[in-house]
């Protein structure tokens, strides 16, 4: 669809600084807002440096392998993700992917990160989709798609029942809400795959799809997100 490639005005996104790479978004003040810091390869949880695994993990893993993810759920890209995911600002998908795209990279050198046969986007229920518009798991799987040259399948994961949103529940109420939620659509090819969303609070979205990924063979599944709360 042609609104998928909407071009971004010249200028910084958040303080409308003019921008001399109109591509990337963000101005570098802006950008260096953003805090970046050390985490858990695994889980994600900061750390001092970076590790491959934290203690908590060592002994109690999620049921990923490892996980992406920018920063933290806070101003500016907090106010980015809102304005992309709940107001229509799907042109907002190409500096969201850039920013995880670099933390993709930028994990490559600090956790050793191996690259996935294929992403697979987090899929909306069809309803809920058609509601908003757009899939923004799947805007930022394109892109990403497209800049690390790896297939997005976004046919084998489905959101098979609605559900309540999960903003305001508990993580058990979360868990819940989504049992069975999802199913694929046939049995997966792929040995690795990871597995793209916005934000990651609780992490029962991921346990769920992990889960049924490693009863239908998956190995390897990796967790990108801008944000990990």
């Amino acid at each position: 669809m042609r609104w998928l490639e909407a071009k971004l005005d010249a200028s910084c996104v958040c303080c409308k600084t003019k921008l001399a790479v109109a591509q990337h978004g963000l101005c570098s003040r802006c950008d260096r807002e953003i805090p970046r810091f050390a985490y858990c390869g695994r889980c994600g949880n900061e750390l001092t440096a970076d590790f491959v695994h934290c203690g908590k993990c060592l002994t109690d893993p999620p049921a990923w392998q490892r996980l992406v993810t920018v920063s933290t759920f806070r101003p500016p890209l907090s106010d980015l993700i809102h304005a992309f995911k709940f107001h229509r600002r799907f042109e907002l998908d190409r500096t969201l992917a850039r920013l995880l795209l670099l933390a993709v990279k930028q994990a490559r050198r600090t956790h050793a990160l191996p690259l996935p046969e294929a992403l697979l986007p987090v899929p909306l229920h069809p309803v809920r989709q058609w509601q908003r518009g757009y899939n923004q798991s799947l805007l930022l799987a394109k892109w990403l798609s497209k800049w690390l040259e790896i297939p997005c399948d976004n046919q084998l994961l489905q959101r098979v029942r609605y559900t309540a949103a999960q903003r305001q529940l508990s993580g058990k109420q979360r868990h819940k809400n989504l049992r069975r939620a999802f199913a694929l659509s046939q049995t997966p090819s792929y040995r690795s795959v990871a597995i793209i969303d916005d934000v990651i609070t609780t992490g029962t979205t991921m346990q769920e799809i992990s889960r049924l990924l490693q009863k239908s063979g998956v190995q390897d599944i990796q967790v990108w997100s801008l944000c990990r709360t």
